[in-house]
């Protein structure tokens, strides 16, 4: 098994110190920047990690760059005025490289719904990078494409969405992307009727997310009751 195959498996499991001790150089600035999103750690590792990266690949460099001005925005850890547009037109950028296209246009996405308040525009993003998700075999992408387009269809078709909802579990679970799973077990939980099910949802999520110190999924957690 090759270093990136056992740093990639690492990053999944939340193990974001292991899979960096294995990585490669060009690798480290995106698991510093998953690991920021995650644990809403001091960014300064990540901004130097992705900053080293601009020379070799100023894309890649732009695109990370861009989440970690998102991250900002989105939980208002000291955004700057600039941070949307510099975000939108690095993930912009980034839908022209075919390494990044399905990703960035997941992010256009998301800054569209969660900043710029556009849900429309949100949906047509995520209905592209699902597009990609699938024609390219990307099982992560794609469990978080269903998740979003899932989340919207709740309202006028229930049964789809929550259909699209468990797809996000099993596929993130599949994979064994703890953090992903534990997020998407949560969402799911919050849209089922209170029972069994829900309660064990609610329990992975605890779980993993105090294990792995999931930040923000923490906080999302704190107003829920505890599993009967």
């Amino acid at each position: 098994m090759s270093a990136e195959t056992v740093s990639l498996a690492l990053r999944r499991a939340g193990r974001w110190d292991e899979a960096l001790a294995c990585a490669a150089p060009a690798d480290r600035a995106e698991i510093l920047v998953d690991r920021h999103w995650w644990q809403l750690d001091d960014p300064a590792e990540a901004h130097e990690a992705v900053a080293e990266l601009a020379s070799s690949d100023p894309v890649r460099s732009g695109y990370l760059d861009a989440q970690l001005r998102y991250v900002r925005l989105l939980f208002a850890r000291s955004p700057q005025a600039d941070d949307a547009s510099r975000a939108r037109n690095a993930f912009a950028a980034a839908t022209a490289d075919l390494r990044l296209a399905g990703w960035a246009t997941f992010w256009l996405g998301v800054l569209a719904e969660n900043i710029d308040r556009k849900s429309d525009e949100a949906t047509v993003a995520y209905h592209r990078a699902q597009d990609r998700a699938v024609a390219q075999g990307d099982a992560l992408l794609e469990s978080y494409t269903a998740r979003h387009i899932g989340a919207h269809l709740l309202k006028e078709r229930r049964d789809e969405g929550l259909r699209l909802l468990r797809r996000s579990y099993h596929l993130r679970a599949t994979l064994g992307a703890r953090p992903q799973t534990a997020a998407a077990a949560l969402a799911l939980a919050l849209e089922l009727r209170v029972g069994p099910e829900a309660d064990q949802l609610r329990e992975t999520a605890s779980l993993t997310a105090r294990d792995l110190r999931l930040t923000w999924l923490l906080d999302a957690l704190s107003p829920c009751p505890p599993p009967a």
